[in-house]
């Protein structure tokens, strides 16, 4: 079969996704089209370059060889395509993810990516923590967040990609009256026989919850039990001013009535902070989104470990090996 001389940019976005979810109703749930046409033009594209780019099977679908040497050239002409509709004011927004608006580690991210780039749009998106994060990401209804990749279960983490950005310093609220309230910094072990608040339950936030009980791990310190699940500070705060109990916090974390900030020593807790994409994300305007936080972490040495800061293990090793 002759080559064909045109193809479709439709027909090679079906594939790519379906390359990266390996799994047709997911692909056709980020492509917003119904399953049956999203194999129609799977099928199409096939048919067109006289190859067969799947195995499909009642249990799995794989990549032939044929997919596998087509997938990057079709990443290309997609990323091509989309660059040149955003030359002329044509792409979509780059929809990022800052898990709270009080929070800064992306935040500032963000502002930094459009002044790099004022002609694209990069819209601000807040769905609370990151395992919430990774379902929109995987489904294409958002292009980045940020938080604890090491927290993600792990068949997330295999459709996903990261990009380490800060270690961010812990922190504790607690009540204005609290025992610990008059000190200007709080060691951990100051904490012992507290039940802490770390968001027990949320299903928005177990990466969260999970650094927690790594960090409480042999020091005494309880994690608070669940507390009906606040949406909006205003609701988040009335809740937490009943329960009374400390909340795990960061040191940007935004200021709450009623309640002090204090960081936590000795050792010093570091939440470690990634740009998180899904695989083969291709916008034009996430490229100033990864060089903003490279660009930041390096003016602000969000990436350097005091010899007293603390973050877990499997942590660490996943910095190391994406390093």
């Amino acid at each position: 079969m002759p080559a064909p001389s045109h193809l479709d940019p439709r027909l090679l976005r079906a594939f790519v996704t379906v390359a990266e979810e390996l799994h047709f109703t997911r692909a056709a749930a980020r492509l917003y089209v119904a399953q049956q046409a999203l194999s129609r033009d799977v099928r199409r594209l096939e048919r067109e370059l006289g190859a067969e780019l799947f195995l499909r099977s009642t249990r799995q679908v794989t990549l032939t060889a044929d997919g596998e040497r087509l997938l990057p050239y079709a990443r290309r002409a997609l990323q091509a395509q989309d660059e040149l509709l955003a030359a002329f004011g044509q792409a979509r927004p780059l929809l990022v993810d800052l898990n709270s608006p009080g929070l800064a580690t992306g935040r500032r991210v963000l502002h930094r990516a459009r002044e790099l780039a004022p002609e694209h749009e990069l819209m601000a998106r807040y769905e609370s923590g990151l395992t919430g994060a990774a379902e929109e990401l995987l489904a294409g209804r958002l292009d980045a967040s940020f938080g604890r990749f090491a927290g993600l279960d792990a068949a997330l983490r295999a459709r996903l990609d990261h990009q380490p950005v800060r270690y961010e310093p812990m922190a504790v609220v607690l009540p204005e009256d609290h025992r610990l309230a008059s000190l200007p910094a709080v060691p951990l072990a100051a904490l012992a026989g507290e039940a802490v608040y770390a968001g027990a339950g949320n299903p928005r936030t177990p990466e969260w919850t999970d650094l927690a009980r790594r960090l409480f791990g042999g020091r005494g310190i309880e994690i608070a039990p669940p507390a009906p699940l606040a949406v909006g500070d205003e609701e988040f705060q009335r809740i937490m001013a009943k329960m009374r109990n400390p909340i795990l916090a960061v040191v940007d974390f935004p200021a709450m009535p009623g309640t002090v900030l204090r960081p936590l020593i000795d050792p010093v807790p570091l939440s470690p902070v990634s740009l998180v994409w899904r695989k083969g994300l291709v916008h034009p305007g996430f490229d100033a989104l990864r060089r903003a936080a490279a660009a930041i972490a390096v003016e602000e040495g969000w990436l350097e470990r005091s010899s007293d800061g603390w973050i877990p293990a499997i942590d660490a090793d996943m910095i190391r090996a994406r390093n």
